[in-house]
């Protein structure tokens, strides 16, 4: 009788460890912001940070004051940097003129947080100059934490998954 219940109790355990995990990355198939107004916000602040981003050759500066001065960036490959001179030298090093990022359309997903500001999750690709340029691009998950100091958007924690 115990080995019935195991395995009555291990089934939806087993289905879904044998079923294959879909690679579309329909993370916002069902989402519908709970805030309207606020996620038209976070996109318009997304699109023009990563076209700062995109352009930092140029808009470095537009790009640098998204930042808080208590930045947390926790990147997959890169760890942890809480240092914001850090990662704008990063940028200006590494990224500039040779990296650009595209958002995946439809992928962002965006929610309050009370007194603080709002979460925004999505999906983008990146594409670097030094790579082929029919290599095809890798879809990655971020995260970004809004924080709202003095009615400006800043972005105060990110995290960036490959």
């Amino acid at each position: 009788m115990k080995k019935i219940i195991l395995l009555v109790a291990l089934f939806p355990l087993l289905v879904s460890c044998g079923s294959s995990k879909s690679n579309d990355y329909q993370l916002t198939k069902n989402y519908i912001p709970d805030n309207p107004a606020l996620y038209r916000t976070i996109v318009k602040q997304d699109s023009i940070f990563f076209d700062a981003y995109n352009h930092c050759d140029t808009k470095f500066e537009v790009y640098a004051d998204f930042y808080t001065e208590d930045i947390e960036f926790y990147h997959d490959q890169g760890g942890l940097s809480h240092s914001k001179k850090d990662i704008l030298e990063g940028t200006q090093k590494h990224i500039c003129g040779k990296v650009t990022r595209a958002l995946v359309p439809g992928s962002i997903e965006v929610y309050p947080i009370k007194e603080y500001g709002a979460v925004e999750i999505g999906l983008h690709s990146f594409s670097n100059t030094t790579n082929p340029p029919d290599e095809p691009k890798k879809v990655s998950r971020f995260t970004i934490f809004w924080k709202q100091i003095n009615g400006k958007w800043k972005i105060a924690k990110v995290v960036s998954l490959h």
